[in-house]
């Protein structure tokens, strides 16, 4: 089996004579709702060759987000967009942090790693705070 082939192989855990089989698509999807929770991230990015940011929403929480397995082990590669002035270094931590966990409790699978990839900013509420209010 090759690598690639690896990547596509649903994460399979054994007990006995018994299996469960986690697709790499279900494990995405929690991590994008984990990513949903982090203050700082507005939305995810399908990456350069996407092109297209996207904020997190119901239709396509995978979005951005690549999985690979190894046996009961997943790395994690997630492309986000975060709000203009945050510290990216601390909302990267604190996506990593809740990613880890979410993924880990939901599936009990180990986490080996996660790659954060900051593919943009969102500038929208740096120009909400700036647009004047109407009075009436």
């Amino acid at each position: 089996m090759t690598a690639e082939e690896q990547t596509r192989v649903d994460a399979v855990i054994e007990q006995e004579q018994d299996s469960v089989r986690i697709s790499p698509d279900v494990i995405a999807i929690i991590a994008g709702l984990a990513a949903g929770e982090v203050e700082g991230i507005a939305g995810m990015s399908g990456g350069i060759v996407g092109g297209i940011a996207e904020r997190l929403g119901r239709k396509d929480l995978a979005k951005g987000i690549k999985i690979q397995l190894d046996g009961e082990t997943v790395r994690i590669d997630i492309n986000v967009i975060v709000d203009l002035g945050v510290k990216i270094m601390e909302v990267a931590e604190k996506l990593k942090q809740e990613v880890r966990s979410t993924v880990e409790k939901i599936t009990g699978l180990k986490v080996a790693s996660i790659n954060i990839n900051v593919q943009g900013l969102n500038m929208a509420k740096d120009q909400d705070a700036k647009t004047p209010k109407e009075e009436d």
